[in-house]
């Protein structure tokens, strides 16, 4: 009667599996050929910036423990 999408030969079958990935390649062509990717590299940038920052300033102890021991080894 009709195709069988649940064996695994499918196009609904594909596009389920690997839908995610064709999706995130398209969008990775487009930030290279328009160069947003500076934009998301420079927000990215600024995000681990005050993820860094907010973690030294909540475990103040622990960030200077580890700095003196490595300026120690060196």
């Amino acid at each position: 009667m009709g195709e069988d999408n649940n064996n695994g030969n499918g196009f609904n079958y594909f596009i389920g599996n690997y839908g995610g990935a064709i999706l995130g390649g398209i969008i990775a062509l487009i930030l290279c050929f328009t160069e947003l990717y500076k934009i998301l590299v420079t927000i990215v940038i600024v995000l681990a910036g005050i993820l860094i920052g907010n973690y030294v300033q909540k475990n103040k102890s622990n960030v200077k423990e580890k700095l003196k021991e490595l300026i120690d080894k060196f």
